[in-house]
């Protein structure tokens, strides 16, 4: 159980890993870097996709895999894990296929680059409140990838925890000098 315990532990942590540098290193990046916004936009929607189906795929493996190994466990803890583990699966799937479905017809409704769209224009306000919209939905899956594995974790050591120390146990005797 300590294989399937630091293997979900890995997933949870690259998935987690990958999302943060997704958000801190190359989207930033990309709008730094590119000469356009529109390619950095390309290349930034392109990654968050990989990022959301990633996460829509490993979230269904650790929901699954939770049902695995869940004798003996917390049930307040295996239930929080659950919800958590849920609720990063349906963020990235509204994300992926709702947010992102929307921002590409609006952005095909604009017909032209978004820098060459008025700020009050109604297309470019809706496609400004799509874009945050996905930066919370993100935010939440990322939050609740970091609290699942923590108690992913916590589980994994738990039967360090719990062992008891022997009372016949003699400093004296063991650290004599």
């Amino acid at each position: 159980m300590k294989f399937l315990s630091n293997t979900r532990l890995l997933l949870i942590g690259l998935w987690l890993g990958a999302a943060v540098f997704f958000s801190f290193a190359v989207a930033p990046s990309a709008f730094a870097v590119l000469p356009s916004r529109e390619l950095a936009g390309a290349m930034v929607s392109r990654s968050l996709m990989i990022i959301n189906i990633s996460g829509l795929i490993i979230g269904l493996i650790l929901l699954a895999s939770s049902f695995a190994a869940s004798a003996g466990t917390n049930r307040l803890m295996l239930w929080t894990e659950r919800i958590l583990l849920l609720l990063l699966t349906v963020a990235c799937a509204i994300g992926q296929f709702v947010i992102a479905l929307w921002l590409s017809f609006v952005k095909a409704q604009m017909g032209k680059p978004i820098d060459e769209i008025a700020v009050d224009d109604p297309l470019r306000i809706k496609f400004n409140n799509l874009h945050e919209y996905s930066v919370w939905i993100l935010v939440a899956a990322m939050l609740a990838a970091l609290i699942a594995f923590f108690i992913i974790s916590g589980k994994s050591f738990a039967p360090l925890a719990s062992k008891t120390v022997s009372k016949d146990f003699d400093f004296d005797k063991e650290f004599k000098i």
